[in-house]
């Protein structure tokens, strides 16, 4: 079995294309084939000039290795399609020789002013051509597609025919000598042996044309396995303005890698249990093209995020800090800030590393609130209770020694001090946390505040509520 992935350097990671090279890559490994890296960079009007690099850079982040490539070499490597433009020129030629496809001479003009492509230059003698030829009229090479129907096999979608009127005499070589995508894939992967083809759906419809160009070269149809379309919530395309398409943009709002490859992976695939997080290792030993379904999958930001909080709940202290450390940095910027602690307080609270300066933006600097946010029915406090209870706890909290001055001190205390004074634990902890937070919701509890605000801060704070209330 031999697998690829192959991305055009036009622009960044897409989600969907990371979704084809996850795909390609876990169906090599769960077999124990080989994993191919082609760079499509046919289009060279529409390359951006870092895209190749960010396409590596991306394959390495999630862990994605691949057997043969640019970078590897093997027997057919290296694999960059304007490094191998004989190759296309080649085939084309002997496609026209074969009549399966034929030169064409309409410049722009022309063909803008027809409705439909007429096959013009395929009417033209022989002797018409090799003239146009010898006189260096600028020409392409295209398809010529014949009557009837093509049919052909997906694993996914099944046997699927199309009437060959449908589609369009394509162009194979461009006028400056380049191959299109569409050529240059059915070349490729023919060179490359590759033995199943994953693509999203979107090239079901180009499909019967490659198998015409492989059935006209005499070359073995590989395999087809075409992954569902991914939607975004309002059931259009994934788009960059809706910040819901690049791999790159994920990680720039503080997502993990992992977690990102966790949850594309389950876009379309069902795993053989219930279990929703998966490692790239265990998804290697798992995965079975059988399980893809034909449905689209609709990209949840908000599953994103649990799975993401997931991995952070379950990652080791020291290396969550490691990577919450600058963003610890950049929320907080008190001197004596116990930035270990604060960290320790949100890994279980945020679901993304991005959320930690919005959890946090209270411990520098009380924000204005009302005290409409002391109102807490389930815990059957208001305005009058939360009052009552921060005047009277606040001179009790002045009173405890610095060094009892730690969490579970304090929570015992509070316990302590809503028993005596005949109140729910909770009517004494929500008038705290948000007197001393000023937010409907933080990253700990009131002790967890305490603790890392200090006694005068807590205190002045506690004082300041008071005044409002």
């Amino acid at each position: 079995m031999r697998t690829r992935f192959a991305p055009s350097p036009t622009g960044y990671m897409h989600l969907g294309n990371l979704r084809s090279a996850l795909f390609g890559y876990l169906l090599a490994r769960k077999m124990g084939g080989t994993f191919v890296l082609r760079i499509e960079d046919t289009d060279q009007g529409r390359l951006v000039v870092d895209a190749m690099d960010k396409i590596y850079e991306t394959l390495h982040t999630v862990g994605i290795t691949y057997d043969e490539g640019p970078d590897v070499g093997g027997g057919y490597g290296p694999y960059v399609q304007s490094e191998r433009k004989s190759n296309y020129i080649e085939y084309a030629k002997e496609l026209v020789a074969k009549g399966a496809a034929y030169y064409c001479f309409c410049d722009k003009a022309r063909l803008e002013g027809l409705e439909d492509y007429d096959r013009h230059c395929y009417n033209l003698a022989a002797d018409e051509v090799e003239k146009m030829l010898d006189d260096g009229i600028p020409y392409v090479i295209r398809q010529l597609i014949p009557q009837g129907q093509t049919t052909f096999a997906d694993e996914v979608f099944g046997e699927i025919t199309v009437e060959n009127e449908e589609l369009e005499d394509q162009v194979l070589i461009k006028s400056d000598g380049m191959p299109t995508y569409n050529f240059a894939n059915v070349v490729d992967d023919h060179l490359m042996a590759i033995t199943h083809v994953m693509r999203g759906s979107e090239y079901l419809t180009s499909t019967p044309k490659y198998n015409l160009l492989y059935q006209a070269l005499g070359w073995e149809i590989p395999t087809y396995v075409h992954l569902p379309l991914i939607l975004s919530a309002n059931g259009g395309k994934l788009s960059k303005r809706h910040g819901d398409a690049f791999f790159e943009d994920f990680l720039d709002k503080g997502f993990l890698p992992e977690a990102i490859v966790n949850y594309v992976i389950l876009l379309g695939w069902s795993p053989p249990d219930n279990r929703e997080i998966y490692s790239l290792k265990e998804l290697e030993q798992i995965f079975s093209a059988e399980a893809i379904s034909k449905s689209p999958s609709t990209f949840d930001i908000s599953k994103l995020r649990w799975v993401n909080g997931e991995y952070l709940k379950a990652m080791d202290f020291d290396k969550f800090y490691g990577l919450a450390e600058n963003h610890l940095i950049d929320a907080i910027k008190k001197p004596d800030a116990d930035r270990v602690a604060l960290a320790k307080m949100v890994q279980s609270r945020i679901a993304t590393l991005g959320e930690i300066s919005e959890a946090l933006d209270f411990i520098d600097n009380l924000p204005q609130y009302s005290t409409e946010l002391y109102i807490h029915k389930k815990s059957k406090c208001d305005e009058t209770i939360a009052k009552d209870v921060l005047a009277k706890i606040a001179p009790e909290l002045a009173k405890i020694d610095k060094n009892n001055w730690n969490n579970q001190y304090l929570y015992k205390f509070m316990t302590d001090f809503a028993e005596v004074n005949e109140l729910k634990n909770s009517q004494v902890l929500w008038p705290l946390r948000t007197a001393l937070s000023g937010k409907p919701a933080t990253p700990g509890g009131a002790s967890d505040l305490l603790a890392i605000l200090g006694r005068q801060e807590s205190i002045t704070r506690i004082e300041t509520a008071l005044a409002k209330l």
